[in-house]
């Protein structure tokens, strides 16, 4: 029955263009989209609406995407995570997927590369949830 319910995906960045282009996009592609501006806000959001993937970007202001992850990890630790970074070789990307990230998608990238991670990672957690 559930089955046909939308996806909620959570974007998180701390840049409004992005944010809302990334958004747009992924409901043009039939997901229920939330945003939040930073990571308190995201924690806010998870509480609120348990969404079933997030997008965050590692660099924001008021809480940043590696200490999000952290605190969410202490209450959440089946969310899938992609990280969105717009440096190649950003080292908080390690930091990020020490605490359990399912993906990276780069700014720069091609949103259909983003909607195949978010595909692939949400068929792979289905997959283990149901077993």
């Amino acid at each position: 029955m559930g089955e046909d319910k939308k996806m909620l995906v959570l974007v998180v960045d701390d840049q409004a263009d992005f944010r809302e282009l990334l958004s747009f996009w992924l409901q043009s592609k039939g997901y229920s989209v939330i945003t939040a501006e930073h990571g308190k806000m995201a924690i806010e959001r998870i509480k609120e609406k348990s969404p079933d993937i997030m997008f965050i970007d590692l660099r924001m202001p008021v809480m940043d995407g590696v200490e999000a992850i952290k605190a969410i990890r202490e209450f959440n630790k089946e969310l899938p995570i992609i990280i969105i970074s717009s440096y190649i070789d950003d080292p908080r990307v390690k930091e990020a997927v020490s605490y359990g990230v399912s993906g990276e998608f780069f700014k720069g990238g091609d949103f259909k590369d983003g909607l195949s991670l978010l595909e692939t990672v949400l068929r792979t957690h289905k997959k283990l949830k149901r077993a």
